[in-house]
């Protein structure tokens, strides 16, 4: 069994995903709060052990259907390069740990609902409910939301209703995406039973509604914000979604993660974004 085969399973570039965890600090404007660091760093290490064991997991569960995929028979359960022992095993190890973490911050208690709730909504999903239209949406975009509640109840810190809101719609509208390539490329057509319920026009009149709703969420939130010059994110905010629209059109399967390390233009968005969020927030001059 090659290492890298391991690291592969466990997709450590997907952890790109778990910064959601710590939104709540920093649309807060805790993120440099001491207090809170040590329960941040806390929460990403196990939402990470949890998310990579999930990977593990579904892998397994799907390694069947994987080795009729033209690109997925190449994951290393299906092609035969990880055991599903091995994966197993892996995968439960990781929960012991993300479980040991979770204990350590403010609210060990609803954080491991949180986690639980992502592991049995990924296991549902991995069992059937990936093959019912419109639920299949939902439970793949409710992955981006529990982190964000789970960040919440680890540091501590509430989400506003609008942030919420903004997280939801926006979920929804990158699930869409990923289910609109998938149909137009018909990659997947034996194993993704879930696309003959759906038409390219459905889902990107769907995307359509997501990012409007998306949008307008995340202009409340802004205009509610003791910073008035956190209205000016909103057309950047704007320019991110459209680009990502554009760019998981050139993409297979749309994955939010791929289309966004691969686009050297969206990064550079979602920098510029973040810089000027983190002086809006954090620099009192400018959020004065």
């Amino acid at each position: 069994m090659r290492p890298k085969a391991v690291v592969r399973l466990l997709r450590p570039h997907h952890c790109v995903k778990n910064v959601l965890v710590l939104c709540p600090l920093f649309f807060n404007g805790r993120l440099f709060d001491p207090s809170r660091w040590g329960e941040a760093a806390v929460a990403f290490a196990a939402f990470t052990c949890v998310a990579a064991a999930v990977y593990a997991l579904n892998d397994c569960m799907d390694a069947r259907r994987d080795r009729l995929h033209p690109t997925k028979r190449f994951r290393p359960v299906a092609s035969g390069e990880v055991s599903q022992g091995f994966a197993l095993a892996l995968a439960a190890g990781l929960c012991v740990a993300a479980v040991a973490l979770v204990l350590a911050v403010r609210a060990p208690g609803m954080a491991l609902a949180w986690l639980g709730a992502y592991v049995a909504v990924n296991v549902l999903y991995s069992l059937g409910l990936k093959n019912r239209p419109v639920l299949d949406v939902a439970l793949l975009s409710s992955g981006f939301l529990i982190r964000v509640m789970f960040g919440a109840a680890a540091t501590g810190v509430a989400v506003s209703h609008w942030l919420y809101l903004t997280v939801l719609a926006g979920a929804f509208y990158l699930g869409l995406g990923k289910r609109r390539n998938e149909l137009r490329r018909m990659r997947g057509g034996r194993t993704r039973q879930v696309l003959r319920f759906y038409n390219v026009g459905f889902l990107e009149q769907q995307m359509g509604i997501c990012l409007g709703l998306a949008l307008t969420f995340y202009a409340l939130w802004a205009a509610n914000q003791p910073c008035a010059g956190l209205i000016w994110t909103v057309p950047v905010a704007l320019l991110i979604l459209m680009r990502y629209g554009l760019a998981a059109d050139a993409d297979a399967d749309g994955d939010p993660v791929e289309v966004l390390l691969h686009d050297p233009f969206m990064l550079a968005l979602c920098a510029l974004y973040g810089a000027v969020l983190l002086a809006l927030l954090y620099l009192p001059g400018l959020a004065a």
